[in-house]
């Protein structure tokens, strides 16, 4: 695991959780939390957190309008250009 060093107990987790703090912003790199041996959380900074989701949010947007494209809905690039081009042509 890459973050081996990341790896802490909870009662770890209650005890410094200031410095657990600190570290994850300086360095970023989440912390997983165990309890009784057993992986129990992921801590990170909300920095990565609001990047994490922003990727899952345009990756599934990718993945609908692929499907979209498979099904043969949606238009050609040539087309779409033609379509702004006529769009941007009627504002003026």
């Amino acid at each position: 695991m890459p973050f081996a060093a990341n790896i802490k107990s909870i009662s770890y987790l209650k005890s410094h959780a200031a410095q657990i703090s600190e570290e994850l912003e300086m360095n970023g790199k989440p912390f997983f939390i165990t309890q009784n041996g057993d992986a129990s959380m992921v801590i990170q900074n909300v920095k990565q957190y609001q990047e994490k989701e922003a990727l899952i949010a345009a990756l599934k947007i990718m993945a609908l309008g692929e499907k979209d494209r498979l099904q043969g809905k949606g238009f050609s690039a040539a087309d779409s250009r033609a379509q702004l081009l006529a769009a941007r042509q009627s504002r003026k």
